[in-house]
């Protein structure tokens, strides 16, 4: 069984396109896992919905909160109990071995606090990984700023000795500026990462099975 974080430098990157998009190209069965998701009050389709919608791969939820709030805020607002990162790091280790991929998606950025412990998505990743092999995905903008956003979220999981195993451009522009097209390069150069893919704007509205087709060639290098 291979596990993979997807994480991403900030809020609305495109993790959630970018985890549908690799559920496509990844091996054998795959399951996506969201252990937390904040924002379903309003009735919109949550991050796990979006993936199967597109997809059609089976996926899990482990934890709603009704705000689109970081999770650990949302629950104290609502005044409700919320697992620890520990025991999501558990259920993950505990799905046993196999030939199929589980894609963990992250909330938000990789530090966003995920329980009202103040344990975070990096800390997810660095507990799992002490049971079981883990390869992290990081999602990143393509304009002005990214480079940025991107060595600090790369740093940070090099601290906790978490290698990346690739970027993905969550939305790539039809008309990209200088900066963009610049980044397109400067990305693994600055951050030692290969980049997997470049998603275009707007992928996710494709039907499910013009998704599926496209995503192969959305990826520049084999998984």
């Amino acid at each position: 069984m291979t596990i993979r974080i997807v994480t991403g430098t900030g809020t609305g990157v495109g993790k959630t396109i970018a985890t549908a998009a690799l559920a496509v190209v990844s091996p054998g069965p795959v399951t996506v896992v969201k252990p937390v998701q904040s924002g379903v009050g309003d009735g919109s389709p949550s991050d796990a919905e979006v993936v199967h919608a597109l997809t059609g791969c089976a996926v899990e939820e482990w934890t709603r909160l009704d705000e689109p709030l970081a999770p650990d805020t949302a629950a104290r607002r609502a005044g409700v109990q919320i697992p620890p990162v520990s025991e999501y790091a558990d259920r993950l280790a505990s799905l046993g071995p196999g030939d199929g991929t589980v894609l963990v998606e992250g909330a938000g950025g990789l530090l966003v606090r995920l329980d009202t412990d103040g344990g975070t998505l990096l800390d997810l990743a660095a507990s799992l990984a002490e049971r079981v092999p883990v390869e992290v995905v990081v999602v990143v903008t393509a304009g002005l700023g990214t480079l940025n956003h991107t060595e600090l979220t790369v740093g940070a999981l090099r601290a906790r000795g978490l290698e990346v195993s690739g970027l993905i451009i969550g939305s790539w522009p039809q008309q990209p500026d200088l900066a963009e097209r610049c980044n397109l390069e400067d990305l693994p150069r600055v951050s030692d990462v290969p980049l997997l893919a470049v998603l275009p704007e707007g992928a996710g509205t494709l039907g499910r099975d013009e998704f599926r087709a496209q995503s192969e060639g959305w990826f520049r290098n084999q998984r």
